[in-house]
């Protein structure tokens, strides 16, 4: 695993990196940054969901995480910042993880919106008090710091969830 800045990345412009790590306005322009970009990738986790199944999920997020873990490495070296409060595309990409096993999270008789809102809390209570060891991986170099954590508190939470269906799902 090398944790080397692509050089592609290194010839787009800093807006353009920015922007993306930043998903525009919602990372810099909106107060609890964090919380707007896991909103934004509740969406996305829902389409991927419906589209892909958890195959689908796990090859898009396999693919977009290595996107982002670059656009987000390079974007903490423009900004001069580790970690940026304002970079949110660790939280849009990492949502679909949430949901891994999504009919096995409806067989809990709950409606679909209900799953999502709950993964999107319990996502957020992982990602900022970042328990279970999950603050450790901030420390891995670059983008794999901004990204990994997240990845962890979106899988962490996927097994809340189903404990929850396991543990207050129909009995029968």
């Amino acid at each position: 695993m090398s944790f080397a800045r692509p050089g592609w990345l290194r010839t787009w412009s800093t807006a353009l990196v920015v922007n993306l790590a930043t998903l525009g306005p919602l990372g810099r322009k909106l107060p609890a940054p964090g919380t707007w970009g896991s909103l934004a990738g509740v969406g996305y986790a829902a389409a991927t969901v419906a589209w892909g199944g958890t195959w689908g999920v796990l090859a898009i997020s396999a693919v977009a995480g290595g996107l982002a873990v670059a656009v987000c490495g390079e974007a903490e070296v423009r900004l001069g910042k580790r970690d940026p409060g304002e970079v949110v595309l660790d939280e849009f990409v990492v949502m679909p993880l949430c949901f891994l096993g999504w009919a096995g999270l409806l067989a809990g008789g709950w409606p679909a919106w209900a799953v999502l809102a709950a993964g999107f809390g319990v996502f957020r209570f992982f990602d900022i008090l970042k328990p279970l060891g999950i603050s450790r991986l901030q420390r891995l170099p670059g983008g794999w710091g901004v990204v990994v954590d997240d990845a962890a508190a979106a899988l962490a939470t996927c097994g809340v969830l189903h404990a929850a269906v396991w543990a207050w799902g129909p009995r029968g």
